[in-house]
């Protein structure tokens, strides 16, 4: 059992200087198993990182816990891989050299290393791109190489933080669909942060949205989206009169939680 489990989970963070407690997260609950895509978004400051970097071991929760095949988070771990908004690539490095540099550190075979890399690099769109520097690369080409770095080392869970956000709407697209190809073909469990309510349409067959003040899920949706996006063009589907049934709802909701925030409601 490989399952992702939040119970009770709380974050509150303490101002040094004040002393004002501010509950980031409060009684966070949810299982998500293997090979389910989940999508998270919400209004600014709900916490949507925070649960993000709890459930990879980057914080440690001040109430409850997160779990992964039954085994209590509290740091980072090989079996949770990692996608940032911005790649975090060694940019002086090549294509290859930033895809394998997990599995140098583990002291893999050279040999076979080089044989995972073209693997990978081939899923992700960028064969031929080895011996590339990764300067040299679009913002599009650098997420494929991050995404195929975490990849490579075959974690159990993919937790991607607005990996997509400074991309070219078209970019943008192609990426999306990237992420529903290599869901479905790795059977990986995959949890994505994101502010764009289509995105989050797209990809997450399960989608939280959640609300501040403190940081808990609002409502879930249970969506067919990201199942059709893997034959259907994703503009198609944005015309999906659900689509837009389910993206008008989220977004009056949104809207009225950031009125609330400001004072306005």
């Amino acid at each position: 059992m490989s399952d992702l489990v939040c119970e009770n989970l709380n974050m509150t963070f303490r101002n040094p200087q004040t002393g004002a407690v501010v509950e980031a997260l409060k009684d966070i609950n949810f299982t998500l198993k293997k090979g389910e895509l989940l999508s998270v978004l919400g209004p600014s400051g709900c916490g949507k990182t925070t649960l993000l970097n709890v459930i990879a071991g980057f914080l440690n929760a001040t109430g409850g816990c997160a779990k992964l095949s039954g085994n209590v988070i509290e740091r980072p771990g090989v079996e949770r891989g990692m996608v940032f908004q911005q790649g975090a690539l060694f940019e002086w490095l090549t294509v290859a050299r930033n895809v394998d540099f997990g599995l140098r550190m583990k002291g893999k075979d050279p040999e076979e290393n080089q044989q995972e890399v073209d693997k990978w690099l081939d899923i992700v769109g960028l064969k031929g791109f080895g011996e590339t520097p990764t300067y040299q690369l679009s913002g599009g080409m650098q997420q494929r190489v991050a995404l195929a770095r975490c990849l490579i080392n075959e974690p159990d869970v993919i937790l991607m933080d607005e990996p997509l956000g400074a991309l070219d709407a078209l970019t943008r697209e192609k990426m999306q669909s990237l992420v529903l190809e290599i869901w479905k073909e790795t059977g990986k469990t995959i949890m994505i942060i994101t502010h764009s309510v289509e995105e989050a349409l797209l990809l997450g067959e399960r989608l939280f949205v959640m609300a501040p003040r403190p940081g808990r899920v609002h409502k879930e949706y249970n969506l067919p989206f990201a199942e059709r996006g893997l034959n259907d063009p994703l503009r198609e589907i944005k015309h999906d009169p659900q689509f837009g049934e389910v993206r008008e709802e989220i977004l009056t909701m949104i809207w009225d939680m950031e009125e609330e925030i400001m004072g306005r409601g």
